[in-house]
């Protein structure tokens, strides 16, 4: 049979078929290079091997390449016997051996028929397996037409299952890294509820003795009258984000205007046009660039009542308010945000009346500013503020001459400057700690009596955070800042003895809250009880004498008093119920030391009470 006539233009001559080969009536889509030259050479015995395909049973390895990968051209078979590959000029039999042993040795296709082949062989054992298994305990429930069939089929699925559940398993938690393949998630301890926000003991063991008024904070703040609170910020407090919470977090009759695009809020009183604030936010810096103490309090009452004459101006309540921070990374913070190109220029330092000259206070640069110096830099210079800086712009610096250090040895001067700095820092009506965000937002509201809208966020990580450190380099921040150190221990103990403090008084006020409305609902119910049983004795008395109308009242001189009687009991009973129920609170409140959690149990003690004189009266 002959060709079609694309195959005959291609191949030159027409292909004759093998014998025993079916005939081919369309033309190949596409032949290789080798194909074309063999039809070419030897007309018929290289395609019709192509077309046998390999031997079944064996597949086409990763390096059998296909032989009709290219288009058939044209030129093939003209070109082809000049550039026949040595491949094509071995003998036809031992071409054939090459190909079989090729395919047959290949790793790629034994590997693939060794898995398929090791699979099928252990899934039919499992299957068995299995099934013998399963039709020895379930034997008698398989007699029901297909039932012993049906249960392998489910019991495989179920192991199936299981097996695909633990392979997922150990590729999402590879060896005994995860927690789910130890047993010590079931045996670890519940977290403690009682955690406060810096992962230390909410029950701490204070070590300062305070008195009741330094704990107890409750500041009469009338933001209709004449109160101002002052903001005392300190430089890497976090007093920037107390600020804005200041301004744009606090619910109040007449919120704060703050526009888009500008930095202070206009916080004005309700019906009047004058500030309850004296904060960055607020004011502006009015009295200076982060003033301290000293500025503050001599420079406030002048910057709010302006020129107005001493004698006219209003007797105003000055609140003092301020944020402090861990000294070490108060410190690393400060030399970050130095390094960026900070100065704090514009920062007076006014105290008695004049800024410090330059022999007082020498700069530690001599450029514009002091941005990339090194942390050793930033240590090693002696007139650096960073140093004790939370103490010096808390006390009064006109206790120690100002800046100048020739006035006192520096060893009583440290002594001034930190015990003026408790001093001042126990007297104010507020300060919170920037490791304490939500405990910081409970006092401020308790003592103002003033409700933040969102609560505070408390942020781990922070600048200072991010540097690393060497043990020494820390104790050596820790001796340049000592007076902090100590400052910053009082200031802690202090706030979380006020905290406790606050929190056991708002119990206790919850507390006989509900002990008050308990005596109402006692006395309400004894008075109810008592008058029903007075009102169905009256009438039973109006039902006798109905009956008997011939009788006189007078013979039955008894019945009044009796009524008189059980009236009198009744308030005796209810004056007792209260005072026994009062006398024992009294009692289980001073028995209760003041750092622990009063527990709730006169109800317990009141009900016993309620019961024991019924009985009584009865």
């Amino acid at each position: 049979m002959a060709l079609p006539a694309c195959g005959a233009r291609a191949l030159g001559r027409p292909l004759q078929p093998e014998r025993g080969a079916p005939a081919r009536t369309t033309c190949p889509r596409r032949h290789s290079r080798v194909e074309a030259e063999l039809a070419a050479s030897r007309p018929g015995s290289v395609a019709a091997s192509a077309r046998a395909g390999p031997p079944r049973g064996v597949s086409r390895g990763f390096n059998s390449q296909p032989l009709l990968d290219e288009p058939l051209k044209a030129s093939s078979s003209l070109a082809g016997a000049a550039r026949a590959p040595i491949f094509a000029l071995l003998p036809r039999g031992r071409r054939r051996r090459m190909h079989d042993l090729r395919r047959r040795w290949d790793l790629g296709s034994l590997c693939r028929a060794l898995l398929t082949r090791g699979l099928a062989a252990l899934g039919h054992s499992l299957k068995h397996v299995l099934g013998a298994i399963f039709s020895k305990i379930f034997g008698p429930l398989a007699s029901v037409g297909n039932m012993d069939e049906k249960s392998n089929k489910l019991l495989l699925a179920l192991v199936m299952l299981f097996l695909f559940a633990v392979i997922v398993l150990q590729y999402v938690c590879p060896g005994t890294e995860c927690q789910l393949l130890r047993l010590q998630a079931f045996s670890s301890p519940m977290p403690d509820p009682y955690r406060s926000e810096d992962e230390s003991s909410a029950r701490f063991v204070p070590r300062y003795n305070f008195s009741r008024g330094d704990l107890m904070r409750k500041v009469d703040f009338d933001i209709k009258g004449d109160d101002l609170i002052v903001f005392l910020h300190i430089q890497k407090t976090g007093g920037t984000t107390f600020g804005r919470h200041l301004v744009r977090n606090i619910q109040l009759e007449q919120p704060c205007e703050c526009r888009v695009g500008q930095k202070k809020c206009t916080c004005h009183r309700p019906g009047k046009r004058e500030t309850w604030l004296f904060s960055r936010f607020s004011t502006g810096w009015s009295c200076g660039l982060h003033a301290d103490w000293t500025e503050l309090t001599s420079c406030v009452p002048a910057a709010v009542d302006g020129k107005r004459d001493a004698r006219l101006r209003p007797s105003r309540n000055f609140h003092y308010i301020t944020i402090l921070r861990d000294p070490v990374s108060r410190y690393l913070s400060e030399w970050r945000h130095v390094q960026r190109g900070a100065t704090w220029k514009a920062s007076l330092h006014v105290c008695d009346g004049r800024p410090p000259t330059s022999e007082e206070l020498p700069n530690c640069y001599t450029g514009d500013d002091w941005s990339g110096c090194p942390l050793k830099e930033f240590m090693d210079c002696p007139y650096n503020l960073a140093n004790n800086r939370q103490v010096r712009m808390l006390s009064d610096l006109t206790l120690v001459g100002c800046y100048n250090l020739s006035v006192m040895p520096e060893k009583q001067r440290n002594k001034v400057l930190l015990e003026s700095a408790k001093s001042n820092l126990k007297h104010m009506a507020f300060f919170g700690l920037t490791e304490f965000q939500r405990k910081t937002q409970y006092l401020f509201e308790k003592t103002f009596n003033m409700n933040f809208i969102s609560p505070f966020t408390q942020y781990n990580t922070t600048r200072a955070s991010s540097v690393e450190i060497s043990e020494e380099i820390q104790k050596r921040i820790e001796g340049l800042n000592f007076l902090d150190m100590e400052l910053y221990s009082y200031a802690k103990d202090l706030f979380l003895q006020r905290y406790q403090f606050m929190r056991q008084k708002e119990h206790q006020e919850a507390r006989q809250k509900r002990q008050d409305q308990r005596k109402f609902l006692k006395g309400r119910f004894l008075q109810t009880h008592f008058q029903s049983q007075g009102q169905g004795q009256g009438q039973s008395q109006g039902q006798g004498q109905s009956q008997n109308p011939s009788q006189n009242p007078s013979q039955h001189p008894s019945q009044n008093p009796n009524m008189n009687a059980n009236q009198n009991v009744t308030q005796n009973l209810i004056q007792n119920l209260t005072q026994n129920s009062s006398q024992k609170e009294n009692q289980e409140s001073q028995k209760q030391s003041p750092g622990q959690e009063q527990s709730d149990s006169s109800a317990s003690n009141g009900t016993s009470d309620y019961i024991g004189s019924v009985e009584k009266w009865r």
